[in-house]
């Protein structure tokens, strides 16, 4: 009996330590898509302050030269090998393209646009995943996803239908639903790159090569810019994107894919919406109505079923 205590007391303290790290990963996919959602107003706010192309460069030069200070003290310095560099090359082209896709389309179209667009990625995503890691949708997944899609919509809209049928698609529009294809391929392909390393040397390398491909993309232009002219809040944008929403969210999005699946890390993205409600209704710029409740209700119900499901993989 005595042993049967003991064995019984085991396995709960096992059961409880595999699921704290979960719970803390789920955490911090939580506080990645916190950062995303401010992204989109910082981005709004400073995208016609200089060409898509040169800001985003800026961003990733910026967040590079953050992050290498912390990855020389606690790792070295010490190149990759051409396999690996190839792989974090090629892993951050549809990484910049989504971004720089996101500062051009804020030029033609408008936040509200972007924000339903993007509330695709978690479904995009789940076919990638099926494609390039044998990742299967189970019915409980793929019920999520599509409660998930339509409760973000809901928020978006308000509940309102022909405003969902009315969406008019510009050339800002058909832009950013390049990007986030691109988004979502790049999240499926994480594992893929990923070869046991520390996390933080393959984001750093990530942003590093990211960079590179931006200055080969915006050299011609470079010289045209009058950098004095430029408004002090565009580089402050810059600044709040490079830290946060791209050092610190690139690193979080690579660490839960790997652990927890690229589809499971992209149905967070369905919290966008609430949390952009939220920051706006709390700053006065938007007001709370009840017609949003029902979308809220069945992103949470969509969340419950895909996050506590078992690994599919």
């Amino acid at each position: 009996m005595a042993t049967l205590t003991k064995d019984a007391i085991g396995s709960t303290r096992d059961s409880t330590q595999k699921s704290s790290p979960n719970l803390i990963i789920h955490g911090l996919m939580v506080l990645v898509i916190v950062l995303v959602a401010t992204s989109f107003p910082i981005g709004a706010a400073i995208t016609h302050g200089l060409p898509p192309d040169v800001m985003m460069m800026l961003r990733f030069f910026t967040a590079a030269a953050l992050f290498a200070p912390f990855v020389l003290l606690q790792h070295g310095l010490q190149l990759p090998s051409g396999k690996s560099l190839f792989g974090y090359s090629m892993l951050s082209i549809p990484l910049v393209t989504c971004f720089w896709t996101m500062f051009e389309a804020l030029r033609y179209t408008t936040a509200v646009n972007t924000g339903a667009i993007y509330t695709l990625v978690p479904a995009i995503t789940a076919i990638f995943a099926f494609f390039l890691n044998n990742e299967r949708a189970s019915r409980r997944r793929s019920i999520g996803l599509l409660l998930g899609t339509t409760g973000a919509l809901w928020i978006v809209f308000r509940g309102n239908l022909a405003a969902l049928i009315g969406l008019d698609l510009n050339y800002g529009d058909l832009i950013f639903m390049g990007g986030i294809t691109c988004m979502s391929f790049y999240s499926s392909m994480i594992k893929h790159v990923y070869r046991g390393e520390p996390m933080v040397v393959m984001t750093f390398w990530v942003i590093l090569t990211g960079g590179i491909w931006l200055l080969c993309l915006s050299a011609n232009t470079l010289s045209e810019i009058e950098w004095s002219a430029v408004d002090p809040k565009v580089y402050g944008g810059i600044l709040y994107l490079s830290v946060f929403t791209t050092l610190t969210t690139f690193f979080l999005i690579q660490y839960g894919t790997v652990k927890i699946g690229p589809t499971k890390v992209a149905a967070y993205g369905f919290l966008n919406p609430i949390f952009v409600l939220l920051m706006t209704t709390l700053l006065g710029t938007h007001q709370f109505t009840w017609a949003y409740v029902p979308g809220v209700v069945l992103v949470v119900l969509a969340m419950g079923l895909i996050q506590t499901e078992g690994s599919t993989q």
